[in-house]
C-alpha cells in the first residue's frame, strides 16, 4: 500500500493512484479512456470523443455561477514509459507503482507518469467537488503528446466551447507559463552490411548506465550526461589507435528524453586484450572527473562477452562512430529576449539497431524561433546526409508566443500573491507543450499553465513534490472562483 491517501488534498492524491493503476503507453490509452468515461458515467457528468479519440468531460456552473465564462482544465492521457535496466515491467499491463519518499512520490524502479498523472487527478477532483464555486467547466483529456502531440494536432475543431484555457502540465510551483518552444524530430536510418565475425579477436561489452537522463526540453540546459555520447566517444577514441569491429551499439529510447543508458558490443584483437582494459580505465577517470558532480550516479563498465557471429563492416561503423561524434546535443543559443531561457536545442535521444541491418539514429529540435528549430533540424541532417544516411522529419509543433497581457495571467497572478503572498514567476519554457496546436484551432484563446514541482521527468527518477501539489491545487480553486 502506499499510503498516498494520507496526503492532502486527499481527493487529488486519490484519484492519482487510481490513475497509476491503469496502464497508458502513448499510442495505447484505451484502457484509461474507459476509466474517465467509467468516471463520467458514475458522476453523471456528460462527456464526448473527437474523431481522433479525445476525450472532454464537462460539468455545469454551481448555483449563481452560471453567467461565468467556461474555463477548459486540459492534461494529456499518455505517459513516458521509462524503466530502470534490471526493472521487471510491462507498460502495456502493469500498474505502476508509487510510494512515498520523504518530501516526494516517486515510483518503484519506472517513471511515475505524474507528467500528466497529477493533472489528470486534478481534473477529477474538481469534477467531484461538491464544494467549490465555479462556471461551466470543460475537462479535455488529449492522446499521445509525448510522441508527438498527435492528439492536440488533431483536434476537431470547435471541440470546446470556452475561450479560457488552463494547461496542468508545468512542472515547477510557483512559475506561470505562458509561452513554450515549438519541435521537430529529425530521424536517420543508416544501411549497413553484416560480415562474419573474424577470428583473433577477444569479445567486450561496455556498458555507461546511470545517468540521470531526464527530459530532453527542460532538463537539457543542465548539463546532464548523454550515455550515447560517452558511449561513442570511447569507441571513437579506441578506433583511431588499433582496429575494432562492432557487433552491437544501442542506446536511449524515447526521442523528448535524454539517453540515461548505453551499450556496446565489440571485437579487439586478441593482442589489445589487456590495453583496451587499461585505455577504458583511464577514459572512465576522465569521465568522472568531467561529469560526476551532475552524474553522481553513474557506471561505466567493460566486460567480457559472448563471441558474435556477425559483425557490423568497417566502412559503415566508422561512418556511423563519426557521425555521432559529430552530431550536436545539448544547447545551440540562449534567449536574448527572455534571460535565462534556452532558445535552441537539439537532443540525440536513441541509437537502435533495426531488422534488415538498419541503425535508427533518433533526434529532437526544440526552439522559441521557428526559424532556429528548422536550423537545428538542418544541423542535424547535414551531419548524417555527409555518411549517406536517409533523414526523414516529423511533422513538428509550432511554438507558443507568450502574450503578457493576458487577463487570465492578470487573475492567476492576483491569485498566488493572495494565497501565498508572493509574487509567482512568469516565464516560458523550452519544453513543448500543447497550447501552440491549441491556438491554430481556437485563436481567440487565453491561456496559460501551471502546475506542482517535478524532477526527473522522463526518467525512472521522476517525482513530485507532496507540499507543492497542495499549493497547486489551492490556487487551481481560487483562480475557478474568481475567473470572470
Amino acid at each position: 500500500m502506499s499510503k498516498l491517501y494520507n496526503l492532502s488534498p486527499a481527493s487529488v492524491w486519490n484519484y492519482f493512484e487510481s490513475v497509476c493503476q491503469i496502464p497508458r503507453p502513448s499510442k495505447h490509452e484505451e484502457k484509461i479512456v474507459a476509466f474517465l468515461i467509467g468516471f463520467a458515467n458514475t458522476n453523471h457528468l456528460s462527456y464526448k470523443i473527437d474523431s481522433f479519440g479525445n476525450l472532454l468531460i464537462c460539468k455545469p456552473a454551481t448555483s449563481g455561477m452560471e453567467d461565468r465564462p467556461a474555463v477548459v482544465l486540459q492534461s494529456h492521457l499518455d505517459m513516458v514509459c521509462e524503466k530502470n535496466s534490471g526493472t521487471t515491467h510491462d507498460f502495456m499491463t502493469d500498474s505502476i507503482r508509487p510510494y512515498i519518499d520523504g518530501e516526494w512520490v516517486t515510483a518503484e524502479g519506472t517513471t511515475l507518469g505524474a507528467d500528466c498523472g497529477i493533472g489528470i487527478a486534478a481534473q477529477m477532483a474538481i469534477l467531484t467537488a461538491n464544494n467549490i464555486k465555479h462556471g461551466p467547466i470543460e475537462c479535455l483529456f488529449t492522446l499521445d503528446e509525448e510522441t508527438g502531440l498527435s492528439g492536440a494536432k488533431a483536434l476537431d475543431s470547435g471541440f470546446f466551447s470556452g475561450k479560457t484555457l488552463v494547461n496542468l502540465d508545468s512542472e515547477d510551483e510557483g512559475e506561470l507559463f505562458i509561452g513554450c518552444a515549438g519541435g521537430i524530430d529529425t530521424v536517420a536510418s543508416i544501411p549497413f552490411e553484416v560480415v562474419d565475425a573474424p577470428s583473433g579477436y577477444f569479445p567486450v561489452r561496455i556498458s555507461v548506465s546511470g545517468f540521470q537522463g531526464g527530459h530532453s526540453g527542460d532538463d537539457i540546459n543542465k548539463n546532464r550526461g548523454n550515455a550515447i555520447k560517452v558511449l561513442n566517444r570511447f569507441l571513437w577514441q579506441t578506433l583511431r589507435k588499433y582496429e575494432i569491429h562492432i557487433a552491437g551499439f544501442q542506446g536511449g529510447n524515447l526521442r523528448n528524453a535524454i539517453a540515461r543508458e548505453a551499450f556496446a558490443e565489440i571485437l579487439v584483437p586478441m593482442s589489445r586484450k589487456e590495453q583496451i582494459t587499461i585505455d577504458f580505465n583511464i577514459y572512465r577517470s576522465v569521465i568522472e572527473s568531467e561529469m560526476l558532480l551532475n552524474e553522481p550516479q553513474m557506471s561505466l563498465s567493460l566486460e567480457s562477452c559472448d563471441f558474435p557471429a556477425q559483425v557490423m563492416d568497417t566502412i559503415s561503423q566508422t561512418r556511423l562512430i563519426n557521425a555521432i561524434y559529430a552530431c550536436p546535443h545539448g544547447v545551440l543559443t540562449m534567449s536574448t529576449r527572455m534571460p535565462g531561457l534556452v532558445e535552441t536545442s537539439t537532443n540525440l535521444a536513441s541509437v537502435k539497431i533495426l531488422s534488415g541491418n538498419i541503425i535508427e539514429i533518433t533526434t529532437s529540435q526544440r526552439s522559441d524561433l521557428e526559424s532556429g528549430k528548422m536550423d537545428a533540424a538542418y544541423m542535424v541532417e547535414a551531419v548524417f546526409t555527409m555518411i549517406g544516411a536517409q533523414v526523414t522529419r516529423g511533422d513538428g509543433y509550432p511554438g507558443w508566443t507568450p502574450n503578457p497581457e493576458s487577463v487570465l495571467l492578470k487573475i492567476t497572478k492576483e491569485s498566488y500573491v493572495r494565497l501565498f503572498n508572493v509574487e509567482p514567476v512568469v516565464r516560458s519554457i523550452h519544453a513543448g507543450l500543447e497550447c501552440g496546436l491549441f491556438l491554430e484551432k481556437f485563436p481567440d484563446l487565453d491561456m496559460i499553465s501551471f502546475g506542482p514541482t517535478l524532477r526527473g521527468v522522463h526518467s525512472p527518477d521522476e517525482r513530485i513534490n507532496i507540499q507543492t501539489v497542495d499549493k497547486f491545487w489551492r490556487l487551481l480553486i481560487d483562480l475557478l472562483e474568481n475567473y470572470k
